[in-house]
């Protein structure tokens, strides 16, 4: 299994940006898909995750009515709409995927290659 991220880019704050991951090969294995991100000297985040049905979903508290996750199983993509941006969500942002729902980026086993998002104030 391989994930592509994409979507990144520069915007100012209050502005939006629509993340794209796509899961190419047998992806049945991971029932969950998150997403998370790294900025500069920091650990890597929690942001959010979708199971594969899409009928659950699970948010960092700083992003909740900012960010969705949604996936479309017919592409094998998954997204992550950020609307509202602000300046501390300027990080890199990868995808993953689990057998398991769980904000602990060691239980996913497959990552994308990140995608940077810079938010300017």
């Amino acid at each position: 299994v391989q994930l592509q991220a994409s979507g990144g880019g520069l915007v100012q704050a209050g502005g939006s940006l629509r993340l794209s991951c796509a899961a190419s090969g047998r992806t049945f294995s991971n029932s969950f898909m998150g997403w998370f991100r790294q900025a500069p000297g920091k650990e890597r985040e929690f942001v959010a995750l979708i199971s594969r049905t899409g009928g659950y979903t699970y948010y960092t508290e700083s992003v909740k009515g900012r960010f969705t996750i949604s996936g479309d199983n017919a592409k094998n993509t998954v997204y992550l709409q950020m609307n509202n941006l602000k300046p501390e969500d300027t990080a890199v942002y990868y995808c993953a995927a689990a057998p398991v729902s769980s904000s602990d980026p060691a239980l996913y086993g497959i990552w994308g290659q990140g995608t940077q998002v810079t938010v300017s104030s």
